[in-house]
């Protein structure tokens, strides 16, 4: 009898396990599953009435095709698309690698850098609407404001409008978010650097790497998945963060430096159109899930990692 002969007779005469394969919830005793079920209920409530109910009434608001044409018809929501693409594309960018920098320099371990950390937390500390309405006070035109009062009493001339021009308001409202949300993700970031070995650096400098090598080389591969995965919670939060627009130029001039979220507000509250405003914010599902899925991938390709 041939090998290939004598391994199918084998394994033929092998008894096969023919019982039907048993669930998970079967192995468990009738108490136990209807107090597994009781406890899962609440939750199972909350989600259907504050997740699910939410986002299948916003979705069935915004089906009429017919909203998204007013939408491309409105010049507001265009400039809208183009301020939030630019708060996601550049302001999270920059943002991010601000707090990689950032975190470097407070990984030293020296007593006044700790002190230089806590001054620092304080801008994420502070309420959202203070911390922006100080910027707008800031940057009004006039003796009030405190950029046009120090440009002329130290260069003697009138600042800019700052809140009256379209890209110089969208500009500040990109710095006072930066400003507001660099000092979390640099902590989080410090928090990744404190978790990787001395060693690696020691045995790095021992080779000759300088500091931009050992940044390039030991610290960018072991932060990769870190940092993607808070460029991925920052970009989704920046979509839906209307509070720097609102609160440091109130979309002016004239809803030009406005982003989607806020207008989705202007359209449901202001004219009294909430299927438009539904409308509005719906259409930046498209960008989000793209977003998602790009840094997901990016983030499944990374290899080396804490």
């Amino acid at each position: 009898m041939s090998g290939d002969q004598l391994a199918v007779s084998l394994a033929s005469a092998t008894p096969r396990d023919t019982r039907p394969r048993r669930s998970w919830y079967c192995h468990l005793h009738r108490s136990d599953l209807i107090w597994s079920a009781a406890f899962a209920a609440p939750y199972a409530v909350m989600f259907l009435a504050f997740a699910v109910s939410p986002i299948g009434a916003a979705l069935w608001m915004a089906r009429d095709p017919s909203l998204y044409a007013t939408l491309l018809s409105d010049s507001h929501y265009l400039q809208a698309a183009a301020n939030t693409s630019l708060f996601v594309g550049v302001g999270v960018n920059v943002q991010m690698c601000l707090a990689l920098l950032l975190s470097g320099f407070f990984a030293r371990r020296r007593r006044w850098i700790k002190m230089v950390l806590i001054v620092f937390m304080l801008p994420w500390t502070l309420p959202a609407a203070p911390a922006y309405l100080s910027f707008h006070w800031m940057l009004i035109t006039g003796p009030m404001g405190f950029l046009d009062h120090l440009l002329r009493l130290v260069c003697g001339v009138d600042g800019p409008d700052w809140l009256l021009d379209r890209w110089l308001a969208v500009g500040c409202d990109m710095v006072a978010a930066i400003w507001k949300w660099l000092p979390l993700w640099t902590v989080i970031l410090l928090g990744g650097r404190m978790a990787i070995p001395r060693d690696l650096y020691d045995a790095a400098e021992i080779d000759g790497a300088s500091a931009f090598r050992c940044l390039i080389h030991v610290t960018a591969p072991l932060l990769a998945n870190l940092y993607l995965i808070s460029t991925l919670i920052s970009a989704i939060w920046t979509v839906g963060d209307y509070a720097p627009a609102l609160f440091v130029s109130s979309g002016a001039p004239g809803y030009a430096s406005s982003v989607i979220s806020l207008l989705s507000f202007h359209y449901a509250f202001d004219t009294v159109r909430p299927a438009l405003g539904v409308a509005a914010a719906v259409s930046m599902l498209p960008l989000l899930i793209a977003m998602i899925a790009l840094l997901t991938r990016a983030l499944a390709r990374t290899e080396v990692q804490l």
